[in-house]
């Protein structure tokens, strides 16, 4: 295990341990960004969640560090049951420079965590099918922002008060976006 992930072995679940200064460590020296990325394949739970942590906290600055993970990301890291990993995917995917087919495959992918346990997963993934949407709109191609709209119609009544909140939030501004593009 590398320097940067024993670092993030401290600790359980309810907690992130030292991932803000790894986060810090990895800014600083973005070639070790690798060595961090390992962490989402850890064998450790809490060290895949801290990694997670600190990788979205990197990749608010720096988001062309995940460039050279976009397959993996897309198509493996996706595929991660644990929440505590899949609501910074939520929040990790909608930075990826990815293409409008690439988009569709992520949005598919984020559409099945609407079915997760966690709420907060599930009100992540709302958030980052409605950022692809508006990126998809960005770039003239209304497809995904129409379905995006019917995902959130229909997750605005579903019983679960932060989701329908979310829902409802996401639905106005993409009918605003998308009304001011037609």
């Amino acid at each position: 295990m590398s320097d940067i992930l024993d670092k993030l072995v401290e600790g359980n679940l309810r907690t992130t341990g030292r991932s803000v200064e790894v986060a810090a460590e990895v800014l600083a020296s973005p070639a070790s960004f690798g060595d961090l990325f390992a962490g989402l394949r850890s064998e450790s739970p809490g060290v895949r969640m801290r990694a997670a942590d600190a990788i979205e906290k990197i990749t608010r600055v720096r988001p062309d560090l995940l460039e050279p993970y976009r397959g993996e990301i897309l198509n493996d890291l996706t595929r991660i049951a644990q929440k505590e990993v899949r609501w910074h995917i939520c929040q990790i995917i909608p930075r990826l420079n990815l293409f409008s087919d690439e988009r569709k495959t992520a949005a598919a992918q984020l559409e099945t965590y609407l079915e997760d346990k966690s709420r907060i997963v599930r009100t992540f993934a709302l958030q980052a099918l409605a950022d692809l949407a508006l990126t998809d709109l960005e770039a003239g191609d209304f497809a995904l922002v129409t379905h995006t709209i019917a995902i959130l119609e229909k997750q605005s009544v579903c019983g679960i008060p932060s989701v329908q909140s979310r829902s409802k939030k996401l639905l106005a501004k993409l009918r605003e976006k998308s009304q001011k593009k037609m």
